[in-house]
C-alpha cells in the first residue's frame, strides 16, 4: 500500500529552538539493525567533531507507535522535521542521537539497544553512556524500558509524556487504545523504576489530552515519594507538543534544560548554546 503523496502538516513542523552546530551534524542514514532487519533501520546523528576511534554517549529517541498503513504522516517517524530537529539538537550538544523505524515497538527497541551495544565500537558509541528520550505516547515504552534495563541506561528524558496508570486508573490504557501507542507499563508503578537512573520530565501545563497530566502528576508524586532522581519542569500555560507549537523563550529554556540534563548525565558537561 502506498503512503500519502504529501506529508501531514505536523510532520513538517520543526522544533522552535536551534543551537550552533546543528546543521553540521554528521548523519548516517538507514543503517540496518537486528538480524534480517531489511525493513528496520536507524539514522545516527553524530556531533560534527566526531572522529574515528572515539566513543560518544548516545540517546535513542523512542518510538512507541507501530507502523500504520497507509501512513497518516506521509513519512517515517525518523523523517519528521520534529525528529530531524531533535536529532540535530542532541548531536550539537555532544551526544549521538538515534532515530529508527520499527515493526513491533517493544521488541524492536530491545533489538535496537542490543544491536547498539554489540556494535558500539564500530558505531563510535560508548555503551556505558546511553540514554532515552521520548515524548507523548512514546512515554510508556520509554518508562517500561528503563524498568526492564535497570542500571544499563544512564538516564531518560520525557516531554509531555503519557506515563502509567496508578491504582485503579485506566486513563493511560484508554489513551493508548485511542491513539495507537503501546502501553507496556500496565501493572507497573513508579516504585518499579530503578533508583539510580535519573529522569527528566517536562510537563505541558495546559496539555489538552484528557487525563494525561492527571496521570503524570500522580507518577511524579509517587516517584518523589520513592525518592527517585526525578527532575520536573512545568511549562505553565503551554499545550501538548509545545516544542513545536509554542514559540516562546520559555519553551526554548525548557529545551535547553533538557539538553543540559542529557549532557550532565551522559557526557559530564552542562553547557549548550
Amino acid at each position: 500500500m502506498s503512503e500519502p503523496t504529501e506529508r501531514h502538516p505536523i510532520a513538517l513542523k520543526k522544533v522552535v529552538y536551534e543551537i550552533p552546530g546543528m546543521e553540521s551534524a554528521v548523519v548516517r542514514r538507514d543503517v540496518p539493525y537486528g538480524a534480517g532487519a531489511a525493513a528496520v533501520t536507524m539514522d545516527l546523528y553524530y556531533p560534527s567533531a566526531a572522529v574515528t576511534g572515539v566513543a560518544w554517549p548516545a540517546v535513542v529517541v523512542v518510538l512507541g507507535y507501530p507502523p500504520r498503513e497507509p501512513n497518516p504522516l506521509g513519512c517515517a517517524f525518523k523523517e519528521m522535521e520534529w525528529s530531524v530537529s531533535w536529532g540535530r539538537l542532541i548531536a550539537a550538544s555532544g551526544i549521538v542521537s538515534i532515530l529508527y523505524t520499527n515493526r513491533t515497538p517493544e521488541a524492536d527497541l530491545r533489538t535496537l539497544l542490543g544491536h547498539i551495544r554489540t556494535h558500539a565500537d564500530s558505531l563510535g558509541i560508548d555503551r556505558r553512556r546511553m540514554g532515552l528520550f521520548a515524548s507523548s505516547g512514546s512515554g510508556p515504552l520509554a518508562l517500561s524500558t528503563v524498568i526492564e534495563e535497570r542500571g544499563d541506561l544512564a538516564c531518560a528524558a520525557l516531554c509531555y509524556p503519557f506515563t502509567l496508570d496508578a491504582g485503579s486508573s485506566t486513563a493511560v490504557a484508554e489513551s493508548a487504545a485511542q491513539w495507537g501507542f503501546v502501553n507496556p507499563t500496565a501493572g507497573k508503578s513508579a516504585g518499579d523504576l530503578p533508583p539510580d537512573v535519573p529522569l527528566f520530565v517536562a510537563r505541558a501545563g495546559q496539555d489538552e489530552f484528557p487525563h494525561l497530566n492527571e496521570a503524570l502528576d500522580r507518577f511524579v508524586a509517587d516517584g518523589l515519594a520513592c525518592d527517585l532522581p526525578v527532575t520536573v519542569v512545568n511549562h505553565a500555560g503551554a499545550p501538548h507538543a509545545f516544542d513545536l507549537v509554542h514559540d516562546s523563550d520559555a519553551t526554548r529554556e525548557i529545551i535547553r534544560q533538557l539538553l543540559r540534563f542529557l549532557q550532565f548525565h551522559l557526557s559530564g558537561t552542562g553547557v549548550c548554546g
